[in-house]
């Protein structure tokens, strides 16, 4: 008994011990989608201060590619030592399943959560120069023309595309869906003339819209947003709409909960910061900073929405 005891015991000092000295080395933030886009962005303020935390390197890696599934598998078979770490939107964790019918990958099985980063709403904009004004505008000419109209989003099953479909459903209208390698490309291609309407994320949107190029029809939050004043939302037509991203950190599956709970804490640490939380504000992002148990409990909520929702729109990749 006394054996079993100091096995435990050196076991739990063990774990104890590798936690308060990780890292030993560089850690690598794996994003799923391109640089300068909204789930981009937060890594890279979150790497620069963890980077001076914890004494080594927080490199981030832009992955991209099968809305996320790319990066997804790769980082699923990393070592559980904490030093690949994954920066998903929260579509990657709970609607790619639904939609890809050969995902190679298993949220459950292949990752653990570790703390939301941080969430923003997505934002209805059109060319500057089109003639829609308003979502009513934009509402009324493909309900007289249907699927005259073109959009595009970050990918399929991006958190763009999830909230493009669901804009369409709730409004009753149908569209032609463009996909890109992200927002940014999106975009590009909206200021160009080359879509009619995009609903994309808020960060990548801003400058576009602040600099002219854009212009906002609505935000896909319930509230209007500080970033965009005048702007309504985009529920004041479509009573109930909603379309928030959101972006967090998860570890591979196995990864020790010590480690899992050192990240967290100092990720909170960063969050906490008031400058930190004016970089985020700035970029139309809102701080959440949860604990690893309501992550979890988020990714279960929303992956049995999408699941509905998914099926409703067909939305399927075979």
């Amino acid at each position: 008994m006394k054996k079993i005891s100091l096995v435990i015991f050196c076991m739990i000092f063990s774990v104890t011990a590798y936690s308060q000295n990780w890292p030993q080395k560089s850690v690598r933030l794996v994003v799923p989608f391109p640089a300068g886009g909204a789930t981009d962005i937060p890594a890279r303020i979150l790497s620069e201060k963890l980077s001076t935390i914890w004494g080594q390197t927080l490199f981030v890696e832009n992955k991209v590619g099968a809305g996320g599934s790319i990066a997804a598998v790769e980082v699923a078979k990393s070592p559980a030592d904490g030093y690949t770490l994954f920066f998903p939107a929260g579509a990657v964790l709970t609607a790619n399943e639904y939609i890809y019918s050969n995902l190679k990958y298993n949220p459950d099985r292949d990752f653990v959560p570790i703390t939301t980063v941080s969430s923003a709403p997505l934002v209805l904009s059109v060319p500057i120069n089109s003639k829609f004004k308003t979502v009513e505008d934009l509402l009324k000419a493909a309900k007289e023309n249907p699927g005259s109209l073109s959009f595009g989003h970050a990918g399929i099953g991006s958190q763009s595309h999830i909230a493009s479909e669901n804009f369409l459903y709730m409004s009753g209208i149908s569209a032609n869906s463009i996909p890109y390698k992200g927002d940014p490309p999106a975009l590009v291609d909206l200021v160009g003339g080359g879509l009619d309407f995009c609903i994309c994320a808020i960060t990548p949107s801003l400058p576009l819209i602040k600099g002219g190029k854009l212009r906002a029809l609505g935000v896909a939050s319930l509230e209007p947003v500080n970033q965009l004043p005048g702007v309504r939302t985009i529920a004041a037509t479509v009573p109930g709409y909603e379309a928030k991203g959101w972006f967090g950190i998860v570890g591979v599956k196995g990864t020790p909960n010590a480690v899992v709970q050192k990240i967290y804490k100092d990720v909170n640490l960063v969050l906490n910061d008031s400058a930190v939380k004016e970089r985020f504000a700035a970029a139309g992002m809102e701080v959440i900073a949860d604990t690893p148990e309501q992550m979890k409990m988020k990714i279960e909520t929303e992956r049995a929405r999408l699941k509905i929702l998914i099926k409703e729109r067909k939305i399927y990749i075979e």
